[in-house]
């Protein structure tokens, strides 16, 4: 049962694609999740597929912390609950998913102060599109962990032909980079879930 002291953890799927390899990751992680054993983090799926987001359409900037369409307040409100995150995306030419940027773009405050880690996947890893997002995530004040784990088409996925999703089946030096990253996520998201706690308190102090 969550508590006001568990980390809140949500495993975000960035590809919305037809016969993605996304959702597949996601639900190899969450295992690794499972098999860890980590009662005070709780891991939620958080598939951009599920309840899409049209093309950024508020007509003020996220940072003025005014939401007036009732997609962005969900997706604010979904975010929100979240203490860190693990990003599952593939890599599309150099980068990651325009469905991904988009989410991404729609808000702010949301994601300050927060952690988050990458799982990629791609025929070199999909780290390029790692690299690319670390720098946007950045811009809204979420810190990245160092581990990451970089999925190869042909190694990590079986697949009857080229062109099909295949099933994912990483190698067993992928656990190991899976558990490296949650820990380093889990360390990170805690720190920063008191940093908020305790300026949150400041600020209450000061208005009273």
């Amino acid at each position: 049962m969550a508590t006001h002291d568990t980390l809140r953890i949500a495993v975000v799927v960035g590809s919305s694609r037809p016969g993605r390899r996304a959702d597949q990751v996601a639900e190899w992680l969450m295992g690794r999740t499972r098999r860890r054993g980590t009662p005070e983090v709780e891991y939620r799926i958080v598939d951009l597929a599920q309840d899409p987001l049209p093309l950024f359409d508020e007509e003020l900037p996220p940072m003025a912390g005014s939401y007036a369409n009732e997609h962005t307040q969900r997706w604010a409100a979904t975010v929100d609950r979240f203490d860190g995150f693990v990003f599952v995306t593939p890599e599309y030419n150099h980068s990651f998913p325009a469905v991904l940027k988009n989410a991404v773009d729609y808000l702010y405050a949301e994601w300050n102060d927060k952690a988050a880690a990458f799982v990629s996947y791609g025929v070199a890893g999909g780290t390029r599109a790692v690299e690319q997002l670390r720098l946007v995530l950045a811009e809204v004040k979420v810190a990245s962990v160092r581990s990451q784990v970089g999925l190869t088409l042909s190694t990590d996925f079986t697949a009857a032909d080229a062109h099909g999703p295949g099933a994912c089946a990483p190698g067993r030096h992928q656990h190991d980079a899976a558990d490296r990253m949650l820990d380093e996520l889990i360390a990170w998201a805690g720190a920063l879930k008191r940093l908020r706690t305790g300026r949150a308190t400041e600020q209450a102090l000061v208005r009273n």
